[in-house]
């Protein structure tokens, strides 16, 4: 059974910093796109990032325009784990976060930001951030 589990989110002040993780479990390769969403109140969930590995030391990550610069997403391979390092929090970033994987290759994806690409979704962890 295929099981993604994100932790990590939290109350932070604006300017500071959270790291969120993604455990995976289940998947019988290791190189399928993990992305990362958010959901804030009253809007519709957006893609943010993804990160699937191409080999053994190469990855690719995608980044929407406004996380890029300030969040980073990484993956540990040996611990099966998904990070979502987010750096300058603003008010604007309090959200509920997912991550979600997609059965397809990182080559078959035709949008990494469509919820549709991906067959697998955590259970969500709540980021606030305050003014």
């Amino acid at each position: 059974e295929v099981q993604l589990q994100a932790s990590g989110g939290g109350l932070v002040q604006a300017g500071g910093s959270l790291r969120l993780s993604c455990a995976v479990s289940g998947f019988t390769s290791d190189d399928l796109p993990i992305g990362w969403f958010r959901q804030a109140p009253g809007k519709e969930r957006e893609g943010i990032t993804c990160i699937s590995s191409i080999s053994s030391s190469d990855t690719f990550t995608f980044y929407a325009d406004s996380v890029k610069g300030r969040f980073t997403v990484s993956s540990d391979r040996g611990k099966n784990t998904v990070y979502l390092q987010m750096n300058s929090l603003q008010p604007e970033d309090t959200a509920v976060y997912y991550c979600a994987a997609s059965e397809s290759r990182w080559y078959d994806l035709v949008n990494w930001r469509d919820l549709d690409e991906y067959d697998y979704w955590g259970q969500g962890t709540l980021v606030t951030v305050s003014s």
